[in-house]
This record gives structure tokens, sequence and C-alpha cells, in this order.
């Protein structure tokens, strides 16, 4: 993801601790974007970065929950858990959830295995849900 959005001229940064930036740095590396993309935030910053940001992606996660509170366009892809516990209100349409799920809850939303719904997620399915909510107009009314 963080490669091809990159290529289509976005600015891609990934957030994380001080105890993430290893990983943060494989990743960058990984997707071939420069190493200053890595940023080590404490809640604020990243509060303060979702607000900013024209696009929010991640798991579903805190950062997906700020990015709906500040109205920040997000995509969130989901595991082990609906999108209808803890996913945006469906009247939003400038937040995307992905889920592969089919409303059963097995295994652990905390576990330390990613959940196989989760990894059904493709990166086309990822472009295509970015590529909807990048070239949505960000003053379109809301429907209630």
């Amino acid at each position: 993801m963080a490669r091809a959005l990159a290529r289509a001229g976005h600015r891609v940064v990934l957030t994380g601790t001080a105890a993430e930036h290893g990983l943060g740095r494989r990743i960058a590396a990984g997707a071939g974007l420069p190493l200053d993309a890595v940023l080590d935030t404490d809640l604020l910053e990243l509060a303060a970065l979702i607000a900013a940001a024209s696009l929010v992606i991640s798991n579903d996660t805190g950062a997906s929950h700020l990015a709906t509170a500040y109205g920040t366009p997000s995509v969130t892809l989901f595991g082990p858990v609906s999108p209808a516990l803890w996913g945006p209100p469906e009247n939003r349409p400038e937040h995307v959830a992905l889920w592969h799920g089919d409303g059963r809850r097995p295994g652990d939303p905390h576990g330390r295995e990613p959940d196989p719904r989760l990894l059904q997620i493709t990166v086309e399915e990822v472009l295509a849900a970015t590529s909807a909510v990048i070239e949505r107009p960000r003053d379109t009314p809301r429907t209630t």
C-alpha cells in the first residue's frame, strides 16, 4: 500500500511509538519510502497528525477512531471484529471499512497472530477504497 501510494505521488508516513521504530523502518525500506517517513508519535502527536491528514489507512484501532472523530477520510481494515460493532457510522461515506467476515467472531481480537479475515483483504481492495475516498469531495454533504 505504502509503495503504491508513494508512486502515485502521495506523501506517506508510518506512525508508531519509539518501541515500534525498528518495525516502521523495515516497512519503510520494503516500501521504498525514505526513513524520515517513519514518525515516532505520542498520542497527542498522533491525534494532530490524523486531524491534518488527507487520508488515514489503518486497522481497527485508535487511529481509525480518531480519523472518524476528526472527519479525516479513512480506510479501515477489520479482522475478527465486525465494522458493525466498532466501525465508522454507515452514513459517513468518507470512511470505508473493509472486512471479510460473516458475522461470527472466532479468535481473539487481541491475539498475537493476525486474524485470517484480515489477511484476506487485498492491496487491490485497499487501493480501490483509497481511490474512492480520495476522489470524493470533502465538502459533500453527509446523509443522516
